[in-house]
């Protein structure tokens, strides 16, 4: 008698083609460049596409996993990048030593300091202003954009209407000379930032067994419920976690602009939307891969010609969505 073998589960399909777009936007400036500048060019929009996934992977987070579209995101990148400033401000020292110990040790302080705020903010916003409008994707989008315009009036109270200058950690300013091409120092650090944050959400969500637990709810609240977890807990712990990933990138993003202002969170809202849809609503991983693809765009277009620079992110996404309407990486019943 025939033995008849227990059944294999497939694996899932990873699909690379959007990966192609990366040689394909590289080669078409190559031409137009000498290979230094291209180098530079290309090194400077990974790095800005690493911290434009800081600021946007906690958006990302909260829809993916609990349906939550927040229009006001940059509320928490702001506080996060103010907090950060405060923080650093009395290390001024740190910040003027040549010990990158210090440095990053200043740094690492700063992030702290805008995640505790940022998530802070987050769990009072998803209990006053998120949780009366679940379940409605336009109410949503009205009551947090009226939470973004107020609290982004009382950071203008507190701190003030002008921009601050944010001091620049002494081994972290300048460049790496590699031949003829110039590689900044924290475009560098910030690439093994983002990746290191990239690794640590996907590990946590498909590695543990929170991780497990909150994508179980998604798909099965009620069976996840009576198994005797509570989901809006852990949905609510979700949306400070993607507040504080929100803070993370305002102080990294501060440090990129070497400054902070009450509207910086507010001015980046139509960029981050605009890397959330290319890389599909509520995928972490297509929100890495888009924002790389947007800062790319943006550093070569920008060199290029500086005046259609900012349309060039609206072009992309205008032709990824011809291509796949959902995004390159669309997450399932979004």
């Amino acid at each position: 008698m025939s033995q008849v073998g227990s059944p294999t589960i497939p694996r899932p399909h990873f699909d690379a083609v959007p990966l192609l777009l990366f040689p394909i936007i590289m080669l078409l400036l190559w031409p137009l460049v000498s290979p230094s500048t291209w180098l530079t060019l290309t090194v400077a929009g990974l790095a800005m596409g690493m911290i434009l996934f800081l600021v946007t992977s906690g958006l990302t987070l909260v829809f993916g996993l609990m349906d939550v579209l927040n229009f006001g995101h940059g509320v928490f990148i702001s506080l996060g990048a103010y907090a950060g400033y405060v923080a650093m401000r009395p290390l001024s020292a740190w910040v003027a030593s040549p010990t990158l110990g210090l440095n990053l040790a200043v740094v690492g302080i700063g992030v702290l300091a805008g995640m505790v705020v940022a998530g802070i903010a987050g769990f009072l916003f998803e209990r006053i202003i998120i949780r009366p409008a679940y379940g409605s994707h336009l109410k949503q989008m009205l009551v947090t954009m009226g939470g973004l315009i107020v609290v982004q009036e009382i950071i203008r109270g507190v701190w003030g209407g002008e921009a601050t200058a944010v001091g620049m950690p002494e081994r972290l300013r300048g460049a790496f000379l590699v031949g003829d091409v110039a590689i900044e120092k924290y475009r560098i650090f910030a690439m093994i930032a983002g990746t290191l944050i990239l690794a640590a959400m996907l590990w946590t969500f498909n590695r543990t067994k929170i991780g497990i637990l909150i994508r179980a709810g998604v798909q099965n609240r009620e069976m996840v419920q009576s198994l005797g977890y509570r989901v809006d807990r852990l949905f609510v712990g979700v949306f400070t976690a993607g507040s504080m990933l929100a803070g993370i990138g305002g102080v990294m993003w501060a440090l990129y602009q070497q400054s902070v202002r009450p509207e910086m969170g507010g001015d980046l809202t139509v960029l981050i939307f605009t890397v959330i849809i290319i890389g599909g609503l509520g995928s972490t991983f297509g929100c890495f891969i888009a924002a790389l693809l947007v800062g790319l765009t943006t550093n070569y277009t920008g060199f290029i010609s500086p005046t259609f620079g900012p349309f060039s992110n609206l072009v992309l996404l205008v032709a990824i969505l011809f291509w796949r309407p959902g995004g390159i990486y669309p997450v399932a019943n979004r």
